[in-house]
């Protein structure tokens, strides 16, 4: 049996980069960066007044009371036209260009407002104040955002202010998802006895969208051979990525792993030491040039999501040519013993708590695999070998939800 880390090397030995393609850059957020953005321009482009008032020589100041002639009025996006002298001012606007001769920028607030083209100031500027230079934020020349950030707002801003009009992104994967089962139904349709609706299609749709991916919902399958192995081929036909859920493990109508070898998907491998989330198949169908990747998911809910984020995300991310296509690690203490079962490596869902500078982890309850509700109240998979941990012990935490952080006040109170 596979190893996490044998299993996941399997997983993206194959992984293909996906094809590129330019979008608007206010509707990049949570895209790929295919290419680096390079500035062209310093930003500020020109020293700029960082407030409203008078760009004034500071050693007029000196004394701490001043009265200066003003030559002019400076608004935002216009040029100034005279140079201020000794026993001269020119009134500004913030963001406009600060004019020759003026080292330093005096408020209103600390003005009496220019009255009859003079203005009377108070107190001493030094030089330099409230001016913003040139190059200080942006140096032409210098990468403002490298190849593989997953881009945030910020950056949008970024590339927008060198004048970046569209983006170079990767193509977001379509991802096949089913489920198989004679007893899942989908959320819906009318229900009979011994059936339940189905899940996983929904979380994992969930998950697809979180990773950059756009979810194909290809429904549910009975558990007939010919049926899943048509429904797969369709799958493959149609996706970058295919999910499958349910019908992996040994009984009497796990089919997947059969309509795997019918549609011509090599068997990377079945089993990974892991709990949950030990029956995953794994192959890569060939599409003309194109490699599909395509997982058997288990159909326990829990061990479905656990493989996704292990295997199925890394993957995606890793074909848009992410940097960081892992989830974030933290550290945190364990709240109460955090015990398990030896022999495989245990993806435990914890609770997370911030106590002080400290970050405590626990159990979120039952933690069977078919128990939906410990991913619901989980922040994360605490990754426990051996037999677990003891209280107080420290442990490594793979973050899904940093909504425990979240203050009910704003911090600055």
């Amino acid at each position: 049996m596979l190893t996490v880390r044998e299993a996941l090397d399997r997983v993206l030995a194959e992984t293909q980069r996906l094809p590129v393609q330019e979008v608007p850059v206010g509707e990049g957020v949570g895209r790929i960066l295919a290419e680096d953005v390079v500035a062209t321009r310093d930003v500020p482009a020109w020293d700029n007044s960082a407030m409203d008032g008078y760009a004034v020589r500071a050693a007029d100041t000196a004394s701490g009371e001043a009265a200066l002639r003003v030559l002019e009025v400076i608004g935002a996006g216009s040029v100034p036209t005279q140079r201020v002298e000794a026993g001269t001012a020119s009134a500004i606007m913030t963001g406009a260009p600060v004019p020759e001769g003026a080292d330093a920028i005096v408020m209103v607030e600390d003005s009496d407002g220019s009255q009859q083209g003079e203005v009377h100031l108070l107190g001493v500027a030094e030089p330099g104040q409230h001016i913003r230079r040139r190059g200080e934020d942006i140096r032409a020349g210098t990468t403002l955002l490298e190849a593989g950030t997953r881009l945030g707002p910020a950056g949008l801003g970024h590339a927008a202010s060198q004048g970046v009009a569209r983006l170079v992104v990767s193509r977001r994967p379509v991802v096949a998802i089913l489920s198989t089962g004679d007893e899942v139904v989908p959320p819906g349709e009318p229900i009979g006895p011994g059936q339940l609706f189905s899940s996983n299609n929904a979380s994992l749709a969930g998950l697809v969208v979180q990773a950059g991916g756009i979810p194909r919902d290809f429904g549910t399958t009975p558990d007939d051979l010919g049926a899943i192995r048509d429904r797969l081929a369709a799958c493959i036909a149609e996706a970058d990525c295919v999910l499958t859920t349910g019908g992996v493990s040994v009984g009497e109508f796990d089919f997947v792993k059969d309509a795997f070898e019918q549609v011509g998907v090599p068997m990377g491998f079945w089993r990974v030491s892991m709990k949950p989330g030990k029956p995953l198949a794994f192959g890569v169908a060939q599409r003309g040039d194109t490699k599909v990747p395509v997982f058997g998911l288990p159909g326990n809910p829990v061990s479905c999501m656990v493989n996704f984020l292990q295997f199925v995300r890394p993957r995606l991310l890793t074909a848009m040519g992410a940097s960081h296509p892992y989830l974030p690690v933290l550290h945190a203490r364990a709240g109460e013993d955090l015990r398990i079962r030896p022999g495989r490596l245990s993806f435990v869902r914890v609770a997370l708590e911030r106590r002080g500078e400290q970050i405590f982890a626990r159990f979120t309850g039952n933690q069977s695999s078919g128990v939906l509700t410990s991913m619901v109240r989980a922040h994360g998979l605490a990754i426990l070998d051996g037999d677990g941990a003891r209280e107080g012990d420290l442990v490594q935490v793979q973050l899904l939800d940093p909504d425990f952080l979240a203050g009910t006040d704003p911090g600055w109170a």
